[in-house]
């Protein structure tokens, strides 16, 4: 490889070492900031022709002027390095994926539930009609080649329902409606079982579909009990192809702001499940609440929980502690290891004595003042004498996090909010 001049010794050595695997780099500059986030089937091949002199267009000039540094976190697989990397796109909004991306990049796994006979596609637009949207991804011919690889095990329909036979009817590649093989209640059953799959469910899910196989035998259910045994040895047998993000999705040794948010709150270990939570209401109607989950860094979709609100009110800490109260008589949801409140000291003091029995610590993100995209990230945690108050720089780790946790709660807290409202309006 003939490297460019203006790679330093130290990058120069860094590249030397990059492993034959897949995986998600990070561009820095001198000052440090994540510049530009791109995945890879191989690291090696792919982070080096940045550095190689041959001729590119002029962003990718510019972007290679501003490289100073390189990191990478390696994966089991190309989709593995496809999820991580969207979700690090999301958290660290670094400005050259911003400046270099097109739009048709970005795309969305789009199912209609509510449709009769519905079917699974990919679009760059997601719209308000209700349908299910999961996303966003970076790179659509791999999320393609994912739910090519998943109709194996969920067979789906990728247009409209016809009602008329097909060459993939016969490879078993559609549930089989058009010729009364399954019905639409039971193709939907398992669209959802596809949802969860993509979102980060694979092992709560590979476990329901044991648990069902045995209890459909034992029941002699025996169809039931073969298209669960199927399912789960399909998965089992995907495992190896395609990973989520779940548990097992990232390293925590590799997420620095994991690290930072361990130091600054002196932690004994780095917050491998962090909760975060958020109320949305309209003047004290149709209030609801979110719980996100993040485990090792990255969104847990399949952990994630929404709550309606029971004692409807204007009161936002009132709200909050409820929520808690009854999150926390869930003992089959794992405890959080740090929970991220939108809000501060109000909110915080709230809540705290129901947290400290189970030794949970618990930060705020207080968003007064500045609003700016490029504003310091300001959070609140209690100590000893009262409640300390941090101003984080918008670059540091941390702050990537807590901003990312926070605006992920708020979203699934307004969707939760908007749906209900929307229900109230069609009564």
């Amino acid at each position: 490889m003939t490297v460019t001049t203006n790679t330093t010794t130290s990058l120069s050595t860094k590249l030397k070492a990059l492993p034959s695997a897949p995986g998600v780099y990070f561009h820095k500059n001198s000052k440090g900031e994540i510049i530009y986030i791109g995945k890879a089937a191989v690291l090696k091949n792919r982070v080096r022709q940045y550095f190689q002199n041959t001729k590119k267009d002029p962003k990718t000039e510019a972007l290679v002027k501003e490289i100073a540094d390189t990191d990478w976190i390696v994966v089991d697989t190309e989709m593995d390095a496809l999820f991580l990397e969207s979700e690090m796109i999301k958290r660290y909004k670094p400005k050259w994926n911003i400046l270099l991306r097109d739009d048709k990049t970005v795309s969305y796994v789009r199912i209609d539930l509510k449709s009769p006979i519905p079917y699974v596609s990919i679009t760059r637009q997601p719209l308000d009609d209700r349908a299910t949207y999961v996303g966003p991804f970076y790179a659509k011919s791999t999320l393609a080649y994912a739910l090519r690889v998943l109709r194996k095990v969920f067979p789906y329909y990728d247009k409209p329902y016809d009602g008329k036979k097909t060459l993939n009817t016969d490879l078993g590649l559609t549930p089989g409606i058009e010729v009364m093989k399954s019905t639409p209640a039971e193709y939907k059953r398992n669209l959802r079982k596809l949802i969860r799959y993509l979102e980060g469910g694979r092992e709560k899910l590979l476990k329901e579909l044991e648990k069902q196989m045995k209890e459909a035998a034992e029941s002699g259910q025996y169809e039931l009990a073969a298209e669960a045994r199927n399912q789960l040895f399909g998965l089992k047998e995907l495992k190896r192809k395609i990973i989520f993000s779940d548990k097992e999705f990232m390293n925590i040794s590799s997420d620095q702001s994991l690290h930072d948010l361990q130091k600054l709150l002196n932690l004994k270990t780095p917050p491998r499940r962090i909760e975060g939570y958020d109320v949305s209401h309209q003047s004290g109607t149709n209030a609801v609440a979110s719980m996100v989950v993040f485990t090792n860094g990255v969104s847990d979709r399949a952990e994630y929980r929404k709550f309606k609100i029971k004692k409807q009110q204007n009161n936002d800490t009132a709200n909050l502690r409820e929520v808690l109260e009854r999150r926390l008589k869930h003992p089959e949801w794992p405890l959080p290891d740090l929970i991220i409140l939108d809000g501060s000291k109000g909110q915080i003091s709230a809540v705290r004595d129901l947290l400290t029995p189970h030794h949970i610590p618990v930060i705020g993100r207080d968003k007064s003042g500045d609003h700016s995209k490029s504003a310091e990230v300001k959070i609140v945690y209690p100590i000893k004498d009262g409640y300390k108050t941090v101003a984080l720089p918008s670059s540091s780790h941390i702050a990537k996090l807590v901003a990312r946790i926070d605006e992920e709660s708020h979203r699934f807290a307004i969707t939760y909010h908007h749906l209900l409202k929307r229900k109230t309006l069609l009564k």
